[in-house]
């Protein structure tokens, strides 16, 4: 007897390593493993050799019910890499959960830019993400990630599924940053005040270091688009902003311009956007 074409659903399972290491003066890639469909660009070093870029790519396009992505990079003492993607990430409506893992080491002296665009979470679907950094001695993160609940400007409200996520990052083994989240498709969180308040756009960006008061007020000002609602707080060692939207378009705007103030006092270089967000 034939089994029931459901058993038979494809999906894919990928993997993508990555490691990093300081050559003189420069940033070198020194592991690049793949299996399945997600890989990395050529390297790229659009503001000299010290920061190595990488534009990870997930050919699909898309992650469906089944499918699992893991991601793992280290990073060597005083290597530096930036990583980011071409376009957003989709999760697709599934009759079961799809998942995201990913793993980053950033030893002593070592800075890593995490700088995914935006996940973009179809209604219906089951997104589960889980990410874990670990930093050794004074090693340097600037680390956001960009929420999109259902697809606002075609009508369609994060009404089904579920999205979840896990976040920790620790310092030579000590804990700095420990967040778990769950939103339910058509759960009044979505609307409530105290949750999204109606925003199907949420954004949260995180930086190692501590700054001024002048600094942190700069960022309170900028100017943001109508209906964006975002703010900064200084904790121990850790810089954390976040913000709801109406679009992401908006939110990725606002990140980009802490970013730009930001990474010069905490990084220690200037602000150099890659070429692909403008593309």
């Amino acid at each position: 007897m034939n089994a029931p074409a459901a058993l038979f659903t494809p999906s894919w399972h990928a993997e993508l390593q990555l490691g990093y290491a300081r050559d003189g003066t420069s940033t070198r890639p020194v592991l690049r493993r793949h299996r399945g469909p997600l890989r990395v660009q050529k390297h790229l070093y659009g503001e000299g050799p010290e920061v190595c870029q990488h534009i990870i790519v997930h050919p699909p396009g898309g992650i469906a019910g089944g499918d699992r992505l893991d991601i793992r990079a280290e990073l060597g003492a005083g290597a530096w890499a930036q990583l980011t993607s071409p376009g957003a990430a989709k999760w697709y409506r599934a009759a079961g959960p799809a998942q995201q893992n990913i793993q980053l080491r950033v030893g002593s002296g070592a800075t890593l830019e995490w700088l995914p665009q935006e996940s973009i979470v179809y209604a219906g679907a089951q997104a589960e993400l889980s990410t874990s950094i670990e930093l050794e001695g004074d090693a340097r993160l600037c680390y956001w990630d960009l929420v999109a609940l259902g697809r606002p400007a075609s009508g369609e409200r994060f009404d089904a599924g579920h999205f979840q996520a896990r976040l920790d990052i620790r310092r030579d083994g000590q804990l700095l940053w420990h967040e778990r989240q769950r939103v339910v498709g058509g759960d009044g969180l979505l609307d409530s005040p105290i949750g999204l308040a109606g925003q199907p756009v949420f954004a949260t960006l995180l930086i190692t270091g501590e700054i001024d008061d002048a600094l942190l007020q700069r960022c309170r000002e900028l100017p943001a688009p109508a209906g964006l609602r975002g703010d900064l707080s200084q904790l121990p060692g850790l810089l954390a902003a976040r913000c709801l939207a109406a679009e992401a378009l908006h939110a990725r705007a606002w990140l980009i311009e802490l970013w730009r103030l930001l990474r010069p006092a905490l990084l220690g270089r200037s602000a150099v956007p890659p070429r692909i967000w403008s593309t």
